[in-house]
């Protein structure tokens, strides 16, 4: 048997009213459109649920039976409904930002002051994404925009505002040949220096990123040799302490790899690297919008 809402709704107004005319007033519909309705809850139910006469509209047994749990069903459905509104409304309004590791920067209160000077009932929520997805959960849906580096694996996927543009450094063990050679040369290497070293680098799941920091573009095609895989700032720091490889940092993320003997020095002949916040391209919400528009204010531009 199949019951509306609608329908207890209307035979909880009667049995709280006991008079046709007043409940079908109360529930802004007409009397003989409520009589109808009520009789065609009685049929469904197999029996009479009021006893009525000229004088007066009683519940019988059975409307007796039903009436508290008419009432317990329409309370739950509010609560259901109330709960329903109460979830939209927080979805509405909360806005997931993925990352791989802190941007540092400045970039997360400068990007929130601007969201919510704006959207003043926006939520931004802060998620944490392994390297291994280079979108920072862009392409899975669990983040609505993202710091990212840039390249993106299918970038056509994806716009984004650049926020940092900087030149990249070489995380080095401390007593590295490379280091002192460094402290020679004006404090840099140049890259064709490091051709011959290990490079740890991210998991292969990061596609063209992985490619990116391991400088394939600048390698003339000889193939780099990885001596690690890492999914993590912590992680790099020690493979690099343990002498396991080089890894190419970005100029702002150096210090969350440089320490307990790990140095970094700039590198020549390579490009630099480029952070951007990123959102999907189809995705058109007011919130998203605004803190692609707050990034683009505060970066180096726009695709």
């Amino acid at each position: 048997m199949d019951v509306h809402g609608r329908d207890l709704r209307y035979f909880a107004a009667v049995a709280e009213e006991l008079n046709f005319t007043r409940a079908a007033e109360r529930l802004f519909i007409s009397q003989p459109a409520l009589s109808k309705q009520i009789r065609m809850l009685e049929k469904q139910l197999g029996a009479d649920l009021f006893h009525r006469d000229r004088r007066a509209v009683r519940l019988t047994a059975v409307g007796e039976a039903l009436l508290p749990h008419a009432h317990g069903m329409l309370a739950a459905w509010e609560a259901a409904e109330a709960a329903v509104a109460e979830a939209s409304a927080a979805e509405q309004h909360t806005l997931v930002i993925g990352m791989s590791t802190s941007p540092g920067r400045g970039l997360l209160p400068a990007l929130r002051t601007r969201l919510v000077s704006r959207h003043p009932h926006a939520r931004p929520v802060l998620r944490q994404v392994n390297w291994a997805d280079p979108s920072a959960g862009l392409a899975d849906g669990s983040s609505d925009v993202a710091f990212v580096w840039l390249p993106l694996p299918d970038g056509d996927r994806y716009r984004y505002a650049v926020v940092a543009q900087e030149p990249r450094l070489v995380a080095l063990p401390q007593g590295h040949r490379l280091a002192r050679a460094a402290a020679d040369s004006e404090g840099a290497v140049d890259f064709t220096d490091l051709l011959d070293e290990p490079f740890l680098a991210l998991p292969s799941e990061a596609g063209p990123l992985r490619d990116y920091w391991l400088a394939l573009d600048a390698r003339d095609g000889r193939a780099p040799r990885i001596g690690g895989v890492v999914g993590s700032a912590e992680e790099t720091h020690e493979a690099v302490a343990n002498g396991q490889g080089v890894a190419l940092l970005a100029t702002g993320n150096a210090s969350l790899v440089v320490r307990d003997e790990v140095i970094a020095v700039p590198v020549r002949g390579i490009s630099p690297s480029r952070l951007a916040v990123a959102a999907r391209r189809d995705d058109e919400r007011p919130l998203v919008a605004a803190y692609l528009a707050a990034a683009a204010k505060l970066g180096a531009g726009t695709s």
